[in-house]
């Protein structure tokens, strides 16, 4: 279990292995003396799940009372779920005021490994396609094109991805862009927050 920043320290990204298409939400949250308990609730029993293992991200908004700029220690629990991870801070980040909706993105742990949160229909994420380095300071994130007879929920919902790229690339120590390409993005560049 790894954990993210995103939209300027008002959520994390909580990354678990599992089905692709069944990806848990965050039940209970609940935040004291410098720990975030999160609550992962599995989807109904009657959901149809792929049998891959593979990494995927439950955005969690975050209670008032976190500094992003502050360690935070995140202890999971749930059916099938028990873990914990601590989160470093970001100097810089300030969860006042409302989200602008916008994509963000976040790294999670050490290994190449980042989440991607985006605006929409909750019943319609985008589909990660492939995430390549393409220069010291930009990883291009590519995804597929939705089917034209798509149908989609009305709603406006924080959708999360997990991009990876090889741990040993030379990206820049001070701070990369990932370049959001393909499905609803048009070369969105957004701010990869934290360290790889």
């Amino acid at each position: 279990m790894s954990a993210a920043w995103l939209d300027n320290g008002r959520a994390v990204g909580i990354v678990t292995l599992g089905s692709s298409t069944c990806v848990p939400t965050a039940g209970d949250v609940a935040y004291a003396k410098g720990v975030l308990e999160v609550e992962l609730v599995e989807p109904e029993d009657a959901t149809a799940c792929t049998r891959d293992l593979v990494p995927r991200a439950t955005i969690v908004a975050l209670p008032e009372g976190i500094d992003p700029t502050q360690e935070l220690e995140i202890r999971v629990s749930g059916e099938g779920y028990q873990g914990e991870t601590d989160l470093d801070g970001v100097a810089g980040l300030d969860p006042s005021g409302e989200t602008d909706y916008l994509p963000s993105a976040g790294w999670a742990g050490d290994d190449g490994q980042f989440v991607i949160m985006s605006w929409g229909s909750s019943s319609c994420a985008p589909t990660l396609e492939s995430a390549e380095v393409t220069s010291p300071t930009e990883v291009t994130v590519t995804f597929a094109t939705p089917p034209a007879d798509q149908v989609c929920t009305m709603d406006m919902a924080p959708r999360g991805a997990v991009a990876q790229v090889p741990d040993d690339s030379d990206l820049d120590d001070a701070e990369v862009f990932a370049i959001l390409t393909g499905g609803e993005f048009d070369n969105v560049r957004v701010p990869i927050i934290g360290n790889d």
